[in-house]
This record gives C-alpha cells, sequence and structure tokens, in this order.
C-alpha cells in the first residue's frame, strides 16, 4: 500500500484554509463554539473577565470572599433564575403585543432574550398555510432547517411530507411550527429554561392560528404544551385538550412520534399511521 503525503495546514494560505474547513464539515463538525464555554446564565457584565475570557459563576462568587456553601447555593440559585425569569417576562410581552403572524415573527426575530439565537443561522418560524385547520408543533429546527429557515425541511421533514400524502394532504394543507424557533447546539434537546423563555411565542402562534386540530409531534412539544411529565409513549393515540385560558381556546390534540424518531424506530411507524387516520377523521368530521 502506498503512502499518502499530508499537506500541512497553513493558517495564511486560503486553500490551506478551506481545506481544513471542509474536512471539519466532511466529519460532522457543523458548529463552531468558544474553547472555553461561556455561562449565559450569568448577567452580561458578568460573563467575562478583564483578560476577556468567559467568567465563570465560582469565580464571581469567590472575588475577594469565600461564602458558604448555603450563600454558594443561594447566590447560584438567584443568579441562574433572575435571567430566565426576566427573559420570559419580556417574551411575554412580545408576543401578546403580536396581533397578526407577520408581527408575531418580526417580535421572535427581534427577541435577544434567548441564548441560541446567538449560535443559529437563522429564525425558524413557520411553513404551511395557517387557515388549513391543522397545525403541527415540533421541538426545534435541526441543522437543515437552521441553514434554510423552514421547519421540517431536512430527512424528518421528508418523512412528515410522506405522512401526510398518506392521508390525502401536503403542505398547503397544514401549517408547521416549533416550540424552540432557533437550532440548539448539536441538535441537542432544548433546555427548560430555553423551553419556559420561548414558550409565550409558541402559545400565541397557536392562538392566532386558531387550528381546529393540533398535532404535537414528539415529547418534548408535548410535554411543553400540555405542562404534563408523561413522555410520548404514554400520550401518543390519544386524544387531549390543549387549553389556553388566556385566549379562550380549547383545541383538541393528537400527541404522536417525532418524523425523526421514527427513523430511528421504523417499528413504530404503525402507530403513527393509526395516530394520522385519527387526525384525518377528526378533521373530516369537524368539517362536515
Amino acid at each position: 500500500m502506498g503512502s499518502q503525503t499530508e499537506t500541512p495546514y497553513n493558517a495564511d494560505d486560503d486553500r490551506s484554509v478551506a481545506a481544513f474547513l471542509a474536512w471539519h464539515v466532511s466529519v460532522g463538525a457543523d458548529l463552531a463554539i468558544n474553547e472555553t464555554p461561556v455561562n449565559r446564565l450569568l448577567p452580561p457584565e458578568l460573563r467575562r473577565r478583564d483578560d476577556g475570557q468567559p467568567q465563570t459563576l465560582n469565580q464571581t462568587l469567590n472575588q475577594g470572599q469565600n461564602p458558604s456553601a448555603e450563600q454558594r447555593g443561594r447566590s447560584t440559585t438567584v443568579s441562574s433564575m433572575r435571567p430566565t425569569a426576566a427573559s420570559a417576562e419580556s417574551a411575554e410581552a412580545a408576543a401578546r403585543a403580536a396581533t397578526t403572524l407577520a408581527e408575531l415573527e418580526a417580535a421572535i426575530k427581534a427577541f435577544e432574550g434567548c441564548a441560541l439565537k446567538t449560535t443559529a443561522m437563522n429564525t425558524v418560524f413557520s411553513d404551511g398555510t395557517p387557515d388549513s385547520g391543522l397545525m403541527f408543533v415540533g421541538e426545534a429546527p435541526g441543522a437543515d432547517e437552521d441553514r434554510q429557515g423552514k421547519p421540517f425541511v431536512g430527512v424528518s421533514g421528508q418523512l412528515l411530507d410522506r405522512m401526510l400524502g398518506a392521508i390525502g394532504r401536503d403542505r398547503t394543507q397544514a401549517y408547521i411550527g416549533n416550540v424552540m424557533p432557533w437550532r440548539p447546539p448539536g441538535n441537542r434537546k432544548p433546555s427548560p429554561q430555553e423551553t419556559t423563555i420561548c414558550l409565550p411565542f409558541i402559545k400565541r402562534h397557536i392562538a392566532l392560528v386558531k387550528p381546529k386540530v393540533l398535532v404535537f409531534l414528539g415529547g418534548t412539544a408535548a410535554a411543553t404544551l400540555l405542562d404534563t411529565t408523561l413522555g410520548i409513549t404514554r400520550l401518543r393515540g390519544r386524544w387531549l385538550d390543549y387549553v389556553d385560558e388566556e385566549n379562550g381556546l380549547t383545541i383538541p390534540v393528537m400527541p404522536t412520534y417525532h418524523p425523526a424518531y421514527l427513523l430511528r424506530q421504523p417499528a413504530l411507524k404503525g402507530d403513527a399511521w393509526r395516530d394520522f387516520l385519527e387526525i384525518q377523521a377528526r378533521l373530516t368530521s369537524l368539517s362536515a
């Protein structure tokens, strides 16, 4: 077997830099992050030290004093909770002020209270037809959705299109959104703090659309919007009610598996198929 000579990386050579980046993309590295993590639950003025490096919470607490364990615990709780509560209140005010979908989309794009926005390429708002009567709500955008700025356009979106086609519908006869409008780095699950901050936006989104039927795709969407700790395997296949007392809404909802989960667990596609038959039957009865 012959040997292959590797070209050394040269930061001053554009071709070398391009090849270096292409190699990282080829092995799946699609997000650049700092070498040292930034605690974004801290107030902005405490996030960086004088040398420009991220400021950790322990360093902040230990500057000039040695607090007790009780003090550290209390300070940690206050420091981590205050930004989340303030951001959620800001999101609530922005969402309530939106009277149209266009205004809501603009409010979300202008919102600066969620750290996910700083790592995402695009704000992913919606796709489809708002007055179709059928609204799907997923968890969060993936890499393809983040690049294109639309929900469910990757391989899981292709499966969702086929599932819609199986009941005689397409994207012009449905409306699609997500709990989170920004992609979590590495496609990780959104944190409870992140979902708390963004919850007012998706609730307002549903209130403005007023669909006849809601479909929650996956456990995160179902647990967040139904305020339950039950997993998707116990929720799916059952008609439940999504209740929004503030806007006077009670909408029938069918929780079902997320298409991305079905790609990993194809044996469950039969259950999802039965869920979609129920959805189509409910829509038909409501239109009669």
